[in-house]
């Protein structure tokens, strides 16, 4: 039985040109129905902190949240720190994403060793107990695709980010990773929140998505292939809003996450479902 919730929707933002560029995208993410902001923490992206300090200085009611956090690039003493500080900054409205890490060459230029991917997922189960006992009121999502991070997601996390990608060519990837976390998380599963994270979407008057970010992460796949995954929305503002429907009522999916750039046309989509 899936139970009925509200719809969130969060706004990843991957680069800044200024100040008030940010601030008045924060603002308008607020007016338009965006339900959090999220930063990536990848090198060459924004620094989520400062950004999202500069997000909460203009804004009430959006909340706050990175989309995720690399958790090898952290001692917990002091992220525990900076999101304590960040959530009282925001008056509370800040949302903790965290990942164990996959991108080799990011730890090295930040001269940090490249752990084994079970000694990275070692560390974000380290890390995640960390934040759960000194910040308990502040929420946690942990995304991921493995067995074992979203087994941890589903033990430990309140919000589970699904990335809709198809690595073992399944008929619906999306039914197995939420039967996974259900499974694994026991009595827990009607409390979690499952996000999906959003990687293409048509811009305005288009009904066909720029497929490039979806391509990266399958790169041998066909169009025809990329436009079937999960996280690849196509159609009208309101044929999205009613796939979007669709997985709630299939997968108890409520949370969806897009990229900035994705801003006017999803706030059509967002204007359909409320």
């Amino acid at each position: 039985m899936l139970v009925a919730k509200d719809f969130r929707f969060g706004l990843g933002i991957r680069a800044i040109k200024s100040r008030t560029a940010l601030q008045e995208k924060a603002q308008r993410a607020e007016g338009l129905g965006f339900d959090i902001l999220q930063v990536p923490d990848h090198l060459g992206s924004v620094a989520p902190f400062p950004t999202l300090t500069a997000a909460a200085q203009v804004t009430t009611t959006i909340r706050l949240g990175m989309y995720v956090l690399n958790a090898g690039f952290y001692k917990p003493a002091l992220l525990s720190r900076d999101v304590e500080a960040l959530d009282l900054l925001s008056d509370g409205r800040l949302e903790i994403g965290l990942g164990a890490g996959y991108v080799q060459e990011e730890f090295e230029a930040a001269e940090l060793p490249y752990p084994s991917a079970g000694r990275r997922v070692d560390y974000l189960e380290h890390m995640t107990a960390y934040l759960k006992g000194h910040l308990p009121a502040v929420p946690i999502l942990i995304a991921g695709t493995g067995d074992r991070v979203m087994t941890l997601a589903a033990q430990r996390a309140d919000i589970i980010g699904l990335t809709g990608a198809n690595p073992h060519g399944l008929d619906d990837p999306l039914a197995e990773r939420v039967e996974f976390v259900r499974n694994a998380a026991g009595d827990r599963f009607d409390a979690l929140e499952l996000n999906l994270a959003i990687t293409a979407v048509p811009d305005i008057g288009e009904t066909i998505p720029d497929l490039s970010l979806a391509r990266r992460h399958a790169p041998t796949a066909s169009d025809e292939q990329l436009l079937a995954l999960p996280a690849v929305l196509s159609g009208s503002p309101r044929g999205i809003a009613d796939t979007l429907s669709g997985y709630r009522d299939t997968y108890g999916v409520t949370s969806f996450t897009v990229q900035d750039k994705h801003i006017d046309n999803f706030a059509k989509v967002i204007a359909e479902l409320r």
